[in-house]
């Protein structure tokens, strides 16, 4: 489905997309529906979110880069459902740090894609060794403890 909008930001950097009720509607899989949505040529996956009672789309700093636009550009947005598995791949070190720790990584692996991608793209945007092992760290001990954050 196409539509036209505008790129909504709040604050300084949150940015999204506002999906029309009738589209999600259409998309036939229900509030939250997993999407692919495609801005200026550039397709990410996403998932619809209901923030202040309307329909939402993300748009991050990386997928506003990558597609060329800013909050408040006007834009034509293709979305369609998005059945495709989600899958991510875990770093090896945080992947043998979970491994050393099987309560941590019972709760790792029973997570949401989202939840489970929030600890891999923290500890991938690591810009130094240090930082990185901290971050591993960090995810250890609260999954540890069975929170998802």
């Amino acid at each position: 489905m196409r539509f036209r909008t505008t790129i909504l930001q709040a604050g300084k950097t949150a940015t999204g997309i506002h999906i029309p009720d009738e589209v999600v509607e259409a998309l036939g899989a229900g509030r939250r529906p997993p999407v692919r949505v495609t801005v200026n040529g550039y397709a990410y996956r996403s998932t619809v979110a209901v923030v202040d009672g309307r329909f939402m789309v993300g748009v991050s700093a990386d997928n506003r880069a990558a597609a060329g636009v800013k909050g408040g550009d006007e834009v034509d947005v293709q979305i369609e459902l998005d059945t495709a598995p989600r899958e991510l791949s875990v770093p090896a070190d945080f992947a043998a740090a979970l491994d050393a720790e099987p309560a941590a990584r019972a709760t790792f692996d029973a997570l949401s894609y989202s939840n489970r991608s929030f600890h891999v793209l923290s500890i991938e945007g690591a810009k130094t060794d240090e930082t990185r092992q901290r971050r591993i760290a960090k995810s250890v001990t609260v999954l540890r403890e069975g929170r998802p954050r």
